[in-house]
């Protein structure tokens, strides 16, 4: 039976008297995966660093995994999320091995240091690795890596621990057509297995969308403008509404194109 992993009630973030997310009702259950739309300056970076127990909002209530933000160590409860950014890209050393850029998240760490590794985390990290199509990437290092091999390098570095929610801030963004469309059909095939937790993705094109997710939420303006199950939360209408400007979406075989209405 699916279980609730998110759920904002009246959720508002105000930054320097600028209201950031406004009323955010919003729940996530774990076998459900969202697709998160919207212009920048949506909100969209600051609902998911809120998901992540990275942010606390202004006003309303929060809980992850059943937790409510503000009542719970976070130290405890992010080992249970995994979170692919930029920002955390940064934070790794691109001298660091793509084994060992998995491997410290068992410690929720982004170097190797001197912390001690059981043989099961290894043969972990080589699984992960596999999984995401880094067969014989173990010893590269970080930095010498294209732009989709360390977009795939972070996303397994964030399921390296089982997570029960994943997070993913714009996994495919500066990828090129063929780096893109290996990720998004590899995020496809992670997001119809029924073992995979649930997982919420911010994307700015409805390309990068990948088959297999069941809902999406579209904001605009720090407010939700809908959200629900995909095919009626996501359509020419709600997307027009959202980049303020007549767009039409057209849907073929669980994949998504969008261009401006003639």
């Amino acid at each position: 039976m699916a279980s609730t992993v998110l759920q904002f009630q009246h959720v508002s973030v105000v930054r320097d008297g600028n209201t950031i997310l406004d009323g955010i009702d919003w729940n996530v259950a774990s076998d459900e995966r969202w697709v998160i739309l919207g212009p920048n300056g949506a909100g969209k970076t600051t609902l998911l660093q809120i998901a992540a127990a990275a942010m606390h909002p202004t006003k309303g209530s929060v809980e992850v995994l059943q937790e409510a933000l503000g009542k719970v160590d976070v130290f405890e409860l992010r080992p249970m999320i995994g979170f692919a950014s930029t920002a955390m890209a940064r934070l790794i050393p691109r001298n660091e091995s793509v084994l060992n850029t998995v491997l410290t998240a068992a410690y929720s760490v982004t170097g190797r240091w001197n912390e001690e590794y059981e043989s099961i985390d290894d043969r972990r990290a080589q699984r992960v690795l596999k999984e995401w199509g880094l067969d014989g990437f173990a010893e590269r290092r970080f930095g010498s890596l294209s732009d989709g091999e360390q977009k795939r390098v972070q996303i397994a570095r964030s399921v390296m621990t089982d997570p029960e929610l994943l997070l993913l801030d714009e996994p495919a963004a500066s990828l090129d057509l063929g780096a893109r469309e290996e990720l998004v059909a590899l995020l496809g095939g992670y997001a119809s297995s029924k073992s995979s937790p649930a997982i919420v993705m911010v994307t700015h094109h409805v390309e990068e969308i990948p088959e297999g997710f069941t809902h999406a939420l579209l904001l605009a303006d720090g407010s939700i403008r809908a959200a629900g199950p995909i095919a009626e939360a996501l359509t020419s209408e709600t997307l027009s509404d959202t980049f303020g400007m007549p767009i039409e979406l057209t849907e073929r075989d669980g994949r998504y194109t969008a261009r401006a209405a003639r």
